[in-house]
C-alpha cells in the first residue's frame, strides 16, 4: 500500500470527528454549525484553534468585562 494511502486512512478519522464535534456545538451555540462542520473537513487542527478562540474565548472574555 502506498504511503499517501496509509496517511489518508489515519487522518480520516480525526477530520471526521473534528467536524461533528464543531458541527454539534456550532449548532448549540448558534454559530453556524455548516461552516465549521465543513471546515473541519478540510483540515486540523485550524478549525479547532479559531473556533475556540473566536465562538468560546472571545464572547466568554467580552462577557466578563475584560
Amino acid at each position: 500500500m502506498n504511503e499517501k494511502w496509509i496517511l489518508v486512512l489515519f487522518i480520516s478519522p480525526f477530520l471526521l470527528l473534528q467536524s461533528f464535534l464543531l458541527f454539534i456545538n456550532a449548532k448549540k451555540r448558534g454559530a453556524h454549525p455548516w461552516f465549521w462542520g465543513i471546515w473541519g473537513l478540510i483540515q486540523i487542527p485550524m478549525p479547532t484553534l479559531f473556533y475556540w478562540f473566536f465562538i468560546i474565548w472571545l464572547p466568554a472574555r467580552r462577557k466578563r468585562g475584560m
